[in-house]
């Protein structure tokens, strides 16, 4: 094996010009224009192309999904600003790695020479070692890119934040990965043995990653058929990639953000694909049972007073039923809010008497809606004048129940949606009786 081995310049083996070599880093870009998909990234105007434009080029955070290229843009950042290019990963460096790193690069540039230090999965450092980069940043010694798959917003210090603008990746759209397979055939020349139908079918199975793309194709281009594959039989050749999901990190939160909008925009078509989406992540249905009742609660409310209920019984249809029939209950929730009459009317008056409670502070209710048990508590005007409003015309006295010096104020505003028509025709109604009680 020595023989298909070079050294690189810092005396680590390299793989020989002649050795075999992964389709994915055969079609690696030599120049950053021939990196599909970032085009909005690395154009003329676009953050990195403005940097290189004007020869500014700061430290990065490179946040996106796997397989859109953050190694290969760190790799020519490198060979543009002729930095020497030094590449670590979170998962398998610590502390005494990186003190390596650092001392070398300071001797890099003690002899003029400036360092690009691209760390994969920096998210994975803790806090202090996070910090560490801090010095060798601010004096030059390092110009640092990071990668990450995770939100830096959550996963990285606000210093490290501040001293480097976050990149956003894409990841690839189906143009770009068809873009990609052409290159791929070019390099291989020859087509690729599949229909139309399954060439489409083996894009949608690298649901957006480059690097997963080339590698199905380099599977693809491996096997001997007499003929173009089917779909069907594309799909008993290959596995479909598992969707990108991570159950406590930023998908979680985007994917539940998509169905909760989903069901507020009254779309049940999307608000089903994004359940499904996430029950095929592997997200515990219970999860979902709970969020779709507080979707009942917090935007469709009393326009429907039965989303609730229908909400809690299909979330014990699930507890009963278990996976996979109790989901067919949740998905029928789900329909049935989407397609639900929406008022937020109710969450919008609670918030604002929180707010209105914590403004009046400890103010005392009127006096005479107060009992009297005691004969001090009497003497004191406690329950003096009290009407008692079944004994009322209408059944309605009309009385105040703020504090006294409260102006009284309209917290719910029912909108003329489903049952909350009926609801704003109360506070209608009573609302006039009122008017007539205090001018009397």
């Amino acid at each position: 094996m020595a023989d298909l081995f070079d050294s690189s310049p810092d005396g680590t083996p390299e793989p020989h010009a002649d050795a075999p070599r992964p389709l994915a880093d055969r079609l690696r870009p030599k120049a950053l224009d021939e990196v599909i998909g970032q085009e909005s990234v690395l154009g003329t105007d676009g953050p990195l192309g403005a940097m290189l434009a004007a020869g500014t080029l700061s430290s990065l955070i490179l946040w996106g999904p796997p397989g859109v290229g953050k190694t290969t843009i760190a790799r020519l950042l490198a060979k543009v600003t002729d930095l020497h290019f030094v590449q670590i990963s979170a998962i398998f460096s610590g502390v005494p790695e990186l003190r390596k790193v650092f001392e070398a690069a300071r001797m890099r540039r003690q002899n003029g020479q400036g360092t690009l230090l691209f760390v994969d999965e920096i998210h994975r450092f803790n806090k202090a070692q996070q910090d560490g980069f801090l010095p060798h940043m601010e004096d030059g010694t390092i110009l640092l890119i990071g990668a990450t798959t995770e939100n830096p917003s959550f996963e990285l210090n606000a210093a490290v934040l501040s001293r480097a603008q976050v990149i956003t990746l894409k990841r690839l759209s189906l143009a770009d990965l068809e873009r990609l397979a052409e290159r791929a055939e070019r390099e291989m020349g020859r087509k690729l043995p599949l229909t139309v139908e399954a060439r489409d079918v083996l894009m949608e199975m690298a649901d957006g990653d480059g690097r997963a793309m080339l590698n199905l194709i380099e599977q693809v281009m491996a096997w001997k058929v007499p003929g173009p594959l089917a779909p069907d039989a594309l799909a008993k050749r290959l596995m479909r990639r598992a969707a990108k999901y991570d159950k406590s990190g930023d998908e979680h939160y985007n994917l539940i953000s998509a169905l909760h909008k989903s069901v507020r925009g009254s779309d049940p078509d999307a608000a089903l694909y994004w359940f499904a989406r996430m029950l095929e992540g592997g997200e515990d249905p219970r999860f979902l049972a709970r969020r779709l009742t507080r979707m009942a609660v917090e935007d469709i409310g009393l326009a429907d007073p039965q989303a609730q209920a229908l909400c809690l019984d299909a979330w014990q249809t699930y507890e009963r039923l278990g996976s996979p029939e109790g989901e067919l209950a949740l998905a029928q929730a789900v329909v049935y809010l989407a397609l639900a009459p929406k008022s937020n009317a109710v969450y919008v008056a609670y918030k604002a008497a929180r707010q209105l409670a914590q403004k009046t502070g400890s103010a005392m209710p009127p006096a005479h809606i107060l009992n009297a048990p005691t004969k001090l508590m009497e003497e004191q005007g406690y329950g003096a004048g009290y009407q008692y409003d079944h004994d009322a015309q209408d059944g309605f006295s009309g009385q105040n129940y703020f504090p006294e010096g409260v102006k009284r104020p309209v917290l719910y505003a029912p909108p003329e949606r489903g049952f909350e028509r009926e609801l704003k025709k109360r506070t209608e109604y009573f609302a006039k009786l009122r008017s007539r009680r205090s001018s009397a």
